[in-house]
């Protein structure tokens, strides 16, 4: 990949940074030592992203924890695989049951959207599949942190007091959020920056999934727990669901962009959206990297290809069209044929029917990991196994209730999912995984990414300061303070509806870890977090 390590464009805090023997870039320095500690004790980039993904969950519970999902890319002796460790809606969640308790659409709030959660499955498929040290030794690092306890960050303390405010509203009517409270405000407040906290019930879990290689969490102990818990607030998982839980490994789905492979994972999760993106994109030129005509045109294709996405993505099982549709470059023609130069209003096409964090692994040997983790909004469901510090996320909630959507919520199916691990491939050369954490912004954040960096050569860290945007609905998007006024004053001028907003971690935070010619890593962190490549 080219580009030039000493050009940035933009108001850069940090930075390429170079390694070895290993690279760990993730939102938080502790984890990112984790995840190096790990290497340097003989672990893999594998059992060092294992290794993250358990630190993160304490580190910064304010995007994930241990009982959310996840999706992991791996790179491993020269081949590509891809995990889904997402858990299907229990086996008493139905529409009907849902209508019955007054409600019109799935609450965030309380055990009504707990899905099964996915992430310890996927600690102990990766560790069997490809580890080199016991997932004991894997998961200690983080039950230390834990026990002992860590300052907590300025993004993350700042997310602990919206989710403050946002649960102390909903309290009167969930009082099953009170666990929260318990255990995230033992003060009866939310964590300050640089303030300690710990969980020992969390260190007590991370131990006890890793001595019980994950049998605990589904078939053992935490899982009477779990069951206990729901049936007494009315939830709908039981340990039967714990027990049917299953990760799929899957095969990545991608497209060629302009001389490169995009690697993406294929639904529950929206990737495909990235994929077919930059499908579209691929047939309009594109005048520069700051170039208003750039932008409008990024935008209109990000637009159609959510469009789709949303009418479409669901469980597999469910999805009435074929990825082979969705991913068809003649499709992807006519697309681009609806973009002019006026903002659209988005609308799917005819188909041939047939809350987060994120983290890259890599190691001397080659091997690299795109690895993302959530519990959906923030701290998700609001509710905690009591004595094990274990949120539960809110998953379920993204399921429709609409008859006859191939999302509609249906025991057994998973829900759509909106985080997404990203990669990039050329030929049978692995580069290097990418991602960015937000929600829907994410597919939107890897078109950016991948486009800066191919289209423009931008080196990676330059391409994640870039001022970013994001499509909204209709013909609104949001972007940063940071994007010239000459742009944005452009674009409303093309029927865009156009918002500055402020809250800049709004618009993602994320990493790339790429290996070049050399076998040299090089690796670049957002400037939106406090994002950290830890080296060897």
């Amino acid at each position: 990949m080219k580009f030039d390590p000493n050009l940035f464009h933009y108001a850069s805090r940090r930075n390429l940074v170079y390694g070895h023997k290993g690279m760990i870039g993730s939102a938080s320095p502790l984890a990112s030592q984790v995840g190096l500690e790990i290497l340097k004790k003989g672990g893999n980039a594998i059992d060092a992203a294992i290794a993250t993904s358990a630190a993160l969950t304490v580190v910064e519970p304010s995007g994930n924890g241990i009982g959310g999902d996840a999706f992991v890319l791996v790179w491993f002796e020269g081949q590509m695989y891809g995990l889904n460790a997402s858990g299907a809606a229990p086996d008493l969640m139905t529409s009907e049951s849902i209508v019955k308790k007054g409600y019109q659409e799935i609450s965030k709030f309380g055990l009504d959207p707990v899905s099964v959660p996915g992430i310890p499955s996927g600690w102990v498929a990766l560790s069997e599949k490809f580890g080199n040290l016991p997932l004991t030794e894997v998961l200690e690092p983080a039950a230390k942190i834990a026990e002992e306890g860590f300052p907590v960050a300025s993004n993350v303390a700042r997310l602990w007091k919206r989710y403050y405010k946002i649960y102390s509203a909903a309290l009167k009517d969930y009082p099953v959020l009170k666990t929260w409270f318990d255990v995230f405000c033992p003060d009866g407040r939310p964590i300050e920056a640089g303030e300690m906290w710990s969980s020992i019930g969390h260190a007590k879990a991370l131990r006890e999934i890793a001595e019980t290689n994950g049998e605990s969490f589904y078939r053992g102990k935490i899982a009477d727990e779990i069951d206990a818990f729901s049936r007494e607030y009315e939830g709908y998982i039981r340990k039967e669901d714990l027990e049917k839980h299953q990760v799929e490994w899957v095969d990545p789905i991608s497209t060629n962009y302009r001389g490169y492979d995009v690697w993406e994972l294929p639904p529950n999760g929206i990737g495909v959206i990235v994929l077919m993106a930059l499908n579209i994109l691929e047939n309009l030129d594109l005048k520069g990297k700051d170039n208003v005509d750039t932008y409008h045109k990024q935008i209109e294709a990000i637009k159609l290809a959510f469009s789709d996405g949303i009418e479409h993505i669901a469980d597999p099982k469910a999805m009435k069209v074929k990825l082979e549709a969705m991913l068809s470059k003649e499709y992807a023609k006519e697309r681009s044929e609806l973009i002019g130069e006026e903002a659209l209003t988005p609308a799917p096409g005819e188909l041939d029917k047939s809350g987060t964090v994120y983290f890259a692994a890599a190691d001397k040997d080659g091997n690299m990991v795109s690895y993302i983790q959530s519990n959906y909004t923030g701290f998700g469901s609001g509710t905690v196994l009591p004595g094990w510090g274990i949120s539960l996320h809110n998953r379920g909630c993204q399921f429709t209730l609409e008859k006859g959507h191939p999302n509609c919520l249906t025991p057994g199916m998973r829900p759509y999912h909106t985080i997404i691990p990203g990669f990039l491939t050329q030929g049978d050369t692995a580069i290097g995984p990418f991602g960015v954490m937000g929600g829907p912004l994410q597919p939107q954040g890897h078109m950016q990414l991948v486009s800066s960096m191919i289209d423009f050569h931008l080196n990676p860290q330059d391409a994640l300061d870039a001022p970013r945007w994001q499509w909204i609905k209709g013909k609104q998007i949001q972007v940063e303070p940071s994007m010239p006024f000459h742009v944005t004053e452009a674009l409303m001028r093309k029927g865009h509806e156009v918002e500055v907003v402020n809250e800049t971690i709004m618009f993602g935070r994320g990493q790339i870890i790429l290996r070049d010619k050399n076998g040299v890593l090089v690796g670049g962190t957002e400037p939106r977090s406090d994002g950290y490549l830890s080296v060897w």
